[in-house]
């Protein structure tokens, strides 16, 4: 994220800007009001550029001529695609657990670089970090989606089907989920009032972190489904507890008040339902 200029009426670019993070930020922008009086507003998707492509990145900032930028845009995917395609992460995306240690060096080179540009040419970029988001928009793939997203897409076909719900993994690794319209809204914060280099993480507190079990009851709730759930115990749980502090978060924003993951969950849900024809599966 870069916040190089506050002088002037920002002209925001916000990059993957189809994908979840940024159709949220998008809404809040269009529909909580989070566009201030004579801003610029461009949401960028993947098939209007090839930011891989320095030619096309070059004609990107040329046309729009932006003063900040929010940049999402990247390959992202699940604990399983991740395991599969690690060597790809780390490729388009610029040792952690050994289920994703393309992706994760990818993004902790981002901090680097950050405070590369920072010290040789005063440019303020910085990294937000949130914990695992999930919410409308995401990737529902079985294979390759976030691991809410996926076992919602399983648990509606489980219900439509009759069948019992395959839940790949033990259930029991922990998490902290966050919603995809609370991260927009944060997002919206660190860009006009965060002005460290160094990264901030977007988390709901460790005392919600909790096993993925307990998420997949309230995903059955949410859809009302009765059926059994079967948990896969010869897939692999990946990393077992990825628990992040938000501490720093708190002592800028100690009122925010996070969605509580059982209604971020029944939103999301209701979502894809009610958008399942257009919906990433």
């Amino acid at each position: 994220m870069d916040s190089q200029t506050k002088a002037e009426p920002m002209r925001v670019l916000v990059t993957g800007g189809s994908g979840l993070v940024g159709k949220a930020i998008e809404h809040v922008v269009k529909q909580e009001g989070g566009c201030l009086e004579g801003e610029q507003w461009t949401f960028l998707c993947s098939k209007e550029a090839n930011l891989v492509d320095l030619q096309q990145t070059r004609a990107v900032f040329e046309k729009y001529r932006p003063t900040h930028v929010i940049h999402l845009a990247a390959k992202v995917g699940g604990l399983y695609l991740h395991m599969k395609e690690n060597l790809h992460f780390l490729i388009h995306n610029g040792p952690p657990h050994d289920s994703n240690f393309g992706y994760s060096h990818a993004k902790r080179m981002i901090d680097i670089q950050n405070r590369g540009y920072f010290a040789q040419h005063g440019r303020r970029y910085t990294a937000v970090i949130p914990t695992n988001v999930y919410g409308p928009h995401d990737n529902f793939n079985f294979e390759n989606g976030h691991v809410l997203s996926a076992l919602m897409h399983k648990t509606y076909v489980a219900k439509k089907e009759g069948t019992p719900l395959q839940v790949w993994g033990s259930g029991t690794p922990r998490r902290q989920f966050i919603y995809s319209l609370d991260v927009a809204r944060l997002f919206l914060w660190v860009l006009r009032e965060y002005d460290e280099i160094d990264p901030i993480i977007l988390s709901v507190g460790e005392e919600e972190e909790l096993p993925i079990k307990d998420a997949v009851e309230m995903i059955a709730d949410a859809l009302d489904f009765k059926g059994q759930i079967v948990f896969d115990t010869s897939k692999s749980d990946g990393q077992m507890k990825k628990t992040a502090s938000n501490a720093k978060l708190r002592r800028y924003l100690p009122d925010f008040t996070f969605t509580p993951l059982s209604e971020g969950i029944k939103k999301t849900c209701d979502w894809f339902v009610n958008n399942y024809d257009i919906a990433r599966t």
